[in-house]
């Protein structure tokens, strides 16, 4: 179990972070800049807090009323860099071996090239082998140290898309057999959703709780988490009950539940929008204004035939090559994916 409760300021900027984690992962998802990296520095010992509390396991890391602040390599807190962090006159199996317990060194550092794939490069050098095994080797120094925490910064972000799937998939294994908290930072509300369970969204250096990434996705709460999720259609509303009133689009959509009365814009996701006929409910109709071609789909860019000038546009899928921009179109959403946001 890790839990974090800490302040710090750099410059003008302020994070202020709470959660708990036990041993699901946990993704850290937020935007670039918003204090993910900052975060878990903290954890690790890299940076220390102004203020709060870190726990790890029940063990204290740190203190500021207790004033206790653990050293990085007295934490048992495993961190891997984004770009790794290996050393380079070190071979793959030296880099492993570096970090384990001297008693069973050699035992540990096999069963780890085994385990990674590593077996066939051991003797190379990082300059030597692929971005893949780099990362691989790194992951398998962390837990040649046997942490009771694994921190990863953005582990796949320096990958192209093919061996980032790969990577992604070895990850999720890895960490389902090291069974401990663990904590995964990206800005990407894909990777986050594959590889955790739960999920702690910073906004401007903030974090307050990790929630089931089931929830999240179904009730983002706020515009910010809302487009971090991926939801590309937002837009100014008032609620009504268990209506919800777009002005700029002229329409209004009624929700499975009442809105919140804090609610100020409405979210729609696009694989949520649906072709209907006139007169299902929530429906309206639309013009297209541009269809783009996808893999196996079009993208179609519409405008609500009631919208005002300044409105924004709304995105969809739909099948691929029957649409023209001018066409007219009615697009319904089901009551229970009428996302309300503040």
């Amino acid at each position: 179990m890790l839990s974090v409760d800490i302040q710090k300021r750099l410059g003008d900027f302020q994070l202020q972070v709470q959660f708990e984690t036990g041993s699901s992962p946990l993704a850290l998802l937020g935007a670039s800049g918003c204090g993910k990296s900052v975060t878990l520095r903290c954890i690790a010992g890299i940076l220390r807090p102004d203020e709060g509390k870190i726990i790890l396991n029940g063990r204290t890391l740190f203190d500021s009323a207790g004033h206790i602040d653990l050293p990085p390599q007295r934490r048992k807190v495993g961190y891997l860099f984004q770009q790794y962090a290996l050393f380079p006159n070190m071979t793959v199996r030296q880099n492993i071996a570096v970090a384990a317990q001297k008693g069973r060194r050699k035992e540990t550092t096999a069963e780890l090239l085994r385990r990674f794939h590593l077996e066939d490069v051991a003797e190379h050098r990082p300059s030597q082998i692929s971005g893949g095994q780099q990362q691989r080797t790194a992951l398998a120094r962390i837990l040649s140290s046997e942490p009771e925490a694994i921190l990863l910064d953005e582990p796949l972000s320096a990958l192209d898309l093919y061996l980032r799937r790969q990577l992604e998939e070895e990850l999720r294994c890895a960490l389902t057999a090291f069974s401990a908290t663990s904590v995964w930072v990206t800005h990407d509300q894909g990777e986050a959703c594959r590889s955790c369970r739960q999920v702690c969204v910073m906004e401007s250096g903030a974090a307050f709780g990790a929630r089931p990434m089931e929830e999240f996705f179904a009730d983002p709460v706020s515009v910010s988490a809302a487009r971090l999720s991926g939801c590309e259609n937002l837009v100014g509303a008032v609620p009504r009950g268990t209506e919800v009133e777009i002005p700029l689009w002229g329409i209004t959509l009624r929700r499975a539940a009442p809105a919140a009365p804090e609610t100020t814009a409405l979210g729609l996701r696009m694989q949520h929008l649906r072709l209907a006929r006139e007169g299902v409910e929530n429906s309206f109709a639309c013009s297209v204004v541009q269809s783009a071609p996808e893999a196996f789909s079009d993208l179609l860019t519409l405008r609500p035939l009631s919208a005002a000038p300044e409105a924004p546009l709304l995105h969809m899928e739909a099948e691929k090559g029957r649409w023209a921009a001018g066409d007219l179109l009615y697009v319904s959403v089901a009551p229970e994916h009428v996302l309300t946001l503040r």
